[in-house]
């Protein structure tokens, strides 16, 4: 296949440009959101409310003028509120099919660690499968499809701490994080009359999207590059503080991240740059650090640094 990375780069470009128009100072964080969308990831959301979360997808929804659904997580939320449900008709003597929120194209999946652990794994065959199964009958969901839950700090009360099995389907975790004085005054002007969502249009399709991640799947990968990421892996598994290390899944995940980066940065080969560029936001939330570790306040994000200074980097 002919891979066209300046097109695909140009393409990120406009996307990102329209949604900053709306988000003020999140040049990062809405790149990550365009690396995850591109290589069919979902992505984590950990922060307090009122930072822009459903501000920011529903810039990308408008700007790639895709369907977009919200649902806010509580402790009385159910599996069938996500994925939908039978309901008998006696007029047609029969069973139809009412969808749930999951059935749309970007769903903002709000404090998901709010609710109990059963509703939220009925994310999980939609995340990884792109379908939902109801009652023994399959539905195929729309293309592309993108779940971004957030999540309040683990330290806020009333909240259920999301499952291995679960974090490990989500490609990165971001964080917004607060603004700064500039950023805050930028924000205060831009939105003191009108909202400027309202006027935001679309500039790329979900044709486009299907095209640009149709696109990643070709970016070049060397034995290095992945020689490096197996390392990477492996060196987690037998640290000593961590209780839990990356899985195969996992490092798959940062493969595909490191080819968005690329490709989005208008190559069609992986640098070893482009793994370490990924690699906190990818696998920071899958590590379980041991409690002797906590106890000398190690972080994940501590230890997978650690390792990107002990390991060679590969020439590419």
């Amino acid at each position: 296949m002919n891979i066209e990375p300046r097109k695909a780069g140009q393409l990120c470009l406009l996307i990102e440009e329209n949604i900053s128009h709306v988000m003020v100072g999140k040049e990062d964080v809405i790149r990550k959101l365009m690396i995850s969308l591109a290589a069919k990831g979902h992505i984590l959301l950990e922060d307090v409310p009122g930072i822009g979360k459903t501000t920011l997808v529903s810039a990308l929804a408008k700007s790639l003028d895709l369907n977009f659904s919200r649902i806010q997580f509580t402790p009385d939320v159910m599996p069938s509120d996500v994925t939908g449900y039978n309901m008998y008709n006696p007029a047609k003597a029969a069973f139809e099919f009412h969808p749930g929120v999951i059935m749309t194209q970007l769903l903002l999946a709000d404090e998901i660690n709010r609710t109990s652990p059963k509703t939220q794994s009925a994310l999980l065959e939609a995340m990884q499968e792109s379908q939902v199964t109801v009652e023994g009958q399959t539905y195929e969901l729309m293309q592309p499809f993108m779940v971004l839950a957030t999540q309040n700090p683990i330290e806020q009360v009333g909240t259920y701490t999301l499952p291995e099995a679960q974090l490990d389907r989500f490609m990165l975790k971001i964080t917004l994080g607060y603004p700064n004085l500039n950023e805050e005054m930028a924000i205060l002007g831009r939105y003191s009359e009108d909202n400027p969502l309202d006027d935001l249009k679309p500039v790329a399709s979900a044709q486009d999207i299907l095209w640009l991640q149709d696109q990643v799947r070709y970016v070049y990968v060397s034995d290095a590059i992945k020689r490096y990421i197996s390392i990477l892996s492996a060196r987690t598994r037998e640290h000593p503080e961590l209780e839990l290390g990356i899985s195969p899944r996992a490092s798959l995940m940062l493969m595909h991240a490191a080819k968005a980066e690329a490709l989005l940065s208008g190559r069609d080969y992986v640098l070893p740059d482009d793994v370490q560029n990924m690699l906190l936001p990818c696998w920071s939330h899958r590590l379980i650090v041991k409690p002797e570790g906590r106890l000398k306040q190690q972080e994940p994000e501590m230890i997978l640094k650690q390792l990107l200074r002990e390991i060679r980097v590969p020439e590419r």
